[in-house]
């Protein structure tokens, strides 16, 4: 089953969240299973962004938790926001291309 995390950050460091995974995404090129991710900004709430990951699977997911460069892109994200992140794991249960 297809799976997305969702993940809520808030920061005034924007830029360098950005940089830290555009990083990323280079440094796993070939390793990652993270398919697709979309961001958005909160027009309502202030330096809020939610990113959604989609993954082929939970498995597929957690493998890539566990990538080295995963962790530590974690840690540094932490950093940079201004509260802990929020994450959400969800199975995809539907998917409309309207």
């Amino acid at each position: 089953m297809r799976f997305m995390q969702l993940i809520e950050m808030r920061t005034s460091r924007r830029d360098e969240v950005q940089a830290q995974l555009d990083e990323w995404r280079t440094t796993t090129a070939g390793r990652r299973t993270a398919q697709r991710a979309l961001t958005g900004r909160d027009q309502d709430r202030d330096d809020v962004y939610i990113t959604v990951v989609e993954f082929p699977s939970y498995e597929a997911a957690m493998a890539n938790s566990e990538l080295p460069e995963t962790r530590e892109l974690a840690a540094r994200l932490a950093k940079l926001c201004d509260e802990p992140p929020t994450f959400r794991n969800l199975d995809i249960i539907r998917q409309d291309d309207l």
